[in-house]
């Protein structure tokens, strides 16, 4: 006599990234103002303002920009910077993306007591991990904001 198969409860699927959003603005001071808005926006429409920190999210996302827009190609004459936000399954991910420099690595700075200089700082104590990508097109900055529990 055979034994039955016994069925096996089926895993919940898998939730695939989206794109939440995405903005590409020119490489000037007075375009970050649009950065913070369209973040606060694009996680308000998601519904995502309720399991990440939306603050966060805007702040880092600000600082990024800016020092794009200070530190690289991107703030020369034709210079632009794009901003694309991801859902993932815990989170939100956060893409800065620069026309590209010649300096080096992006560098948090440790002297707490500089006059400027604290934003990748404030990436790194706020995002739960944060990285970059540099090719000869620019450098991509990323920040991962881990999502809290959800109602079900």
């Amino acid at each position: 006599m055979k034994t039955p198969v016994r069925s096996r409860p089926r895993p919940a699927p898998r939730r695939a990234n989206a794109v939440l959003g995405s903005l590409t603005i020119p490489g000037r001071p007075q375009a970050v103002r649009r950065t913070r808005a369209f973040v606060t926006r694009t996680l308000a429409a998601a519904g995502k303002g309720e399991g990440v920190d939306s603050d966060a999210a805007t702040l880092l996302t600000s600082e990024l920009v800016t020092n794009a827009i200070r530190h690289t190609a991107s703030g020369g004459p034709a210079g632009t910077v794009t901003i694309v936000i991801v859902d993932v399954p815990d989170g939100v991910l956060v893409e800065v993306t620069d026309e590209g420099s010649s300096a080096g690595t992006p560098v948090v700075r440790s002297d707490l007591l500089a006059q400027n200089g604290h934003g990748l700082y404030l990436v790194q104590q706020l995002a739960a991990q944060w990285g970059f990508l540099r090719d000869p097109g620019g450098t991509t900055v990323w920040f991962h904001l881990a999502g809290g529990v959800e109602d079900g």
